[in-house]
């Protein structure tokens, strides 16, 4: 929690120490996973840079309040942040006679609702059972159900199609009946 507000207080007030810390603290586990993800040094710079302002930007406009180490929240940002990278590459046509332009401040808005949603979403993760968030990782991290059935001792890939289904539907749920839902469902 100190550390959290530590280094929060360094990126509001722009303290090259406590910034320098952050960049020596995280920013080569930030390199290292862009690296081995199609990605270069200087998209490694980029990407470290964006998160770093976004959250300063986040937290000028509401003091939020990170329920990770800031270190994991950093990374994830910038985990989040690359992936919406490769896929913006990967959809992009080339065409030297059109020049896309990307509006800064609307880019980081949608990065920063985008972490609220995700935000969202782990705390929900968190709050269902045990056997729901067990079952849920591995689907999501797309575990073949044979192997979901292995792991979580299911008599059926039939069964462990209706376990996750029942379970994706509670953690709908409990998303949906939560009051930041509205204002994160749509920008």
């Amino acid at each position: 929690m100190i550390e959290q507000i530590h280094f929060l207080t360094c990126l509001v007030n722009n303290d090259s120490k406590g910034i320098m810390e952050i960049y020596t603290l995280i920013f080569p586990k930030v390199r290292k996973f862009i690296l081995q993800n199609k990605g270069q040094q200087q998209d490694a710079e980029d990407i470290f840079q964006k998160a770093l302002i976004q959250i300063t930007v986040r937290y000028k406009r509401e003091k939020f309040k990170i329920n990770s180490s800031f270190e994991a929240y950093l990374f994830t940002t910038c985990k989040n942040l690359w992936r919406k990278e490769l896929k913006r590459a990967k959809n992009r046509v080339t065409n030297s006679d059109i020049i896309e332009l990307v509006a800064t401040e609307r880019d980081m808005a949608l990065n920063i609702m985008e972490q609220k949603r995700w935000e969202l979403f782990t705390e929900k993760l968190d709050s269902i059972s045990e056997n729901c968030k067990k079952a849920l990782t591995l689907f999501f991290n797309k575990t073949p159900y044979k192997d979901i059935v292995k792991k979580m001792g299911y008599n059926s890939e039939t069964a462990a199609r209706q376990r996750i289904f029942k379970c994706k539907a509670k953690l709908s749920d409990q998303i949906k009946e939560d009051q930041r839902y509205n204002s994160l469902k749509t920008l």
